[in-house]
């Protein structure tokens, strides 16, 4: 299922940071002057999900496989790029093909980096949007930016960790926004994280203020952007989060996992997931009678627990 979102902003906003940490490898070059990526970066990234630790336990620690979450980072946009200013146009084909907008603002204040083009968060934005706006503009006949959901990442200074959440709702509210469509994100930290072992990332974080990576939140806001949601399977195989937009019927929903189970549908065993937890798996669960059969037009919802019945 191809979706994905685009990390878009202004040169030098930390976009490539972000990125580079989103990957917890060194894949999109990182220099401090513009347009230092030219090509897309495309990395797909595992979608956190608590879930799949409980549920792999029931199974022997069956391994886990989790749903994920395509990013692509963008260079950097510049006023004016609706006219082919900078590497516009090349830049606004590329933001064209992913399905949502993740737009990083620059919110730190190192003097160090050059803030090409770069005013204040809200400014920065305005900007951007206008940019797409007048991009559509230009030519009608393109795939619009405006329909696309978008969220906005929010680079702040080391020191603000420990406030990220109350600067997330401030700037919501300044921006227009929902306060679930903003994330605050240092993503010089978050780069300096992905290096430690996860005991040290623990005590870095706690040092901070904080006990959980800003990454993590990035991720699973990104992935509900884009309209998705998880139903999970369990058994000694693996236990797995499989990825489909809101609003499948379980007849599309067999299809995630194999085309012809579209075909071949009998019906859906479906359990909610915190009864398959607290009673530890099909058998139990099936003897207590809190799994139930669903028809192919059943719609799924986010967390189900489904084992599919398919005919020969």
């Amino acid at each position: 299922m191809s979706l994905s979102v685009g990390i878009v902003g202004l040169p030098n906003v930390g976009k490539s940071t972000l990125f580079n940490a989103l990957l917890k490898k060194q894949q999109a070059y990182v220099a401090n002057f513009p347009f230092a990526t030219i090509e897309p970066n495309i990395g797909v990234v595992p979608v956190p999900d608590e879930r799949l630790n409980k549920l792999s336990p029931i199974y022997n620690n069956a391994p886990i496989v989790p749903a994920t979450c395509e990013f692509v980072d963008i260079a950097g946009l510049i006023e004016g790029a609706s006219k082919g200013e900078g590497l516009g146009n090349k830049f606004l084909n590329h933001i064209r093909e992913v399905t949502a907008i993740c737009f990083v603002l620059r919110a730190f204040s190192d003097p160090d980096i050059i803030k090409q083009g770069v005013k204040d968060p809200k400014s920065d934005l305005e900007i951007l949007k206008l940019e797409l706006d007048l991009a559509d503009l230009e030519h009608p006949d393109a795939p619009s930016f405006k329909n696309k959901p978008f969220l906005v990442v929010l680079n702040i200074d080391e020191g603000e960790v420990a406030s990220s959440q109350n600067l997330e709702s401030k700037y919501a509210e300044e921006l227009g926004l929902e306060k679930d469509q903003v994330v605050a994100v240092c993503a010089k930290i978050e780069a300096e994280l992905v290096e430690l072992p996860v005991e040290e990332q623990k005590e870095y974080l706690k040092e901070l203020g904080t006990d959980s990576s800003a990454l993590d939140k990035l991720i699973q806001r990104a992935f509900k952007t884009l309209g998705l949601i998880t139903f999970l399977t369990a058994g000694e195989k693996e236990v797995r989060a499989w990825t489909l937009p809101s609003g499948w019927p379980a007849v599309r929903a067999s299809q995630v996992i194999h085309t012809d189970f579209g075909n071949k549908f009998i019906k859906a065993d479906v359990c909610d997931f915190n009864d398959f937890v607290s009673n530890g798996g099909w058998k139990q669960n099936r003897e207590l009678g809190k799994v139930r059969s669903e028809g192919r037009n059943y719609i799924v919802c986010d967390g189900d627990v489904i084992e599919f019945k398919i005919g020969s």
